[in-house]
């Protein structure tokens, strides 16, 4: 799979191929449906697929401040998309200058010029161009135009429309079990671990304080079910996954105002993943937070956590 960033990356001896476009944040089950389908028509017309996808998000630079809770950034977006087939990720970078461009010249500099697209495959309610101001339809009469196909596939699984707005809105309520039926997998959050209080480690469950990038959404408060596992390459627990019982928040027993993600492997006092980057996998919601009126309380209410998450992981 090839990755380019920007259109200057694309190779000069670059033929025809079938694209398909979107912001793609999260690649739930509608953008996998709408991948398959370009992966199919580039098949059957033996020529190869590209994912196009844009960062920062176009809000953010439209509308400066509205970003939204990020269900993925760009590498774990490109890496979700070389997992559906496509031969070639095209990440372009989203400024406001691109945003100017009238649809039909983001077709021609994009599509034409540059992917030489035979076909083009995107979201029945896709938008582009200047105020977004192009549609499907528009879309469609600059295939007529420019030579290329156009398909408008239903962002739908199992009868359910998905988007990300609707995933956003179930971490946001806590509902990571929805999430995960939207996404196909369960949500993850990355980000490098760093120092916390260490409370964990003197109530005996060491956890891992998850410092995340910028606009990712993060579950609501509480505490929850899931894996972690070590993603910082090279390293010496590169790729391994462990059962954790995961907390979002504050800390109210301690009367904490930072919100902070820790989990902690079950089990396991003896990682020192400090300065590495990981990433937790939310599978269930175990309680919401709660502030105990001792610290024998809250020990208590921790091991039946860890407890129900080993349960809820086991195999």
């Amino acid at each position: 799979m090839q990755g380019w960033h920007g259109l200057d990356d694309v190779p000069e001896n670059w033929g025809r191929s079938v694209v398909t476009i979107g912001v793609f944040d999260g690649v739930h089950r509608g953008h996998q449906q709408m991948v398959a389908r370009a992966v199919d028509m580039a098949a059957n017309l033996g020529l190869p697929s590209v994912a196009v996808t844009f960062d920062p998000h176009p809000d953010e630079v439209v509308r400066p401040g509205s970003h939204p809770p990020q269900l993925s950034d760009a590498r774990r977006r490109t890496d979700l998309l070389a997992s559906l087939g496509v031969d070639a990720v095209c990440v372009l970078p989203f400024t406001l200058e691109f945003s100017r461009m009238s649809p039909d010249e983001f077709v021609q500099t994009a599509l034409v010029d540059r992917l030489h697209a035979a076909g083009v495959v995107v979201g029945e309610n896709f938008r582009f161009g200047h105020k977004a101001s192009g549609d499907l339809d528009t879309l469609r009469t600059l295939g007529e135009k420019y030579d290329f196909v156009v398909e408008g596939v239903p962002l739908v699984s199992d009868g359910e429309t998905i988007s990300s707005t609707q995933i956003r809105e179930r971490l946001a309520s806590g509902d990571v079990e929805g999430a995960a039926a939207a996404l196909g997998r369960p949500h993850r959050v990355e980000g490098v671990v760093v120092r916390g209080h260490q409370r964990g480690r003197a109530l005996g469950f060491p956890t891992a304080n998850v410092e995340s990038p910028q606009h990712t959404a993060i579950p609501a408060d509480g505490v929850y079910a899931g894996y972690l596992q070590c993603t910082q390459s090279p390293s010496r627990y590169e790729g391994q996954l462990w059962p954790a019982a995961i907390s979002i928040g504050t800390n109210p027993t301690f009367e904490n105002v930072t919100r902070t993600v820790e989990a902690y492997a079950l089990d396991r006092d003896d990682l020192d993943l400090y300065g590495l980057h990981v990433a937790v996998d939310f599978t269930a919601r175990l309680r919401d937070n709660l502030k105990f009126e001792s610290i024998d309380a809250l020990i208590e209410q921790m091991h039946a956590d860890v407890d129900e998450a080993r349960r809820l992981t086991s195999g």
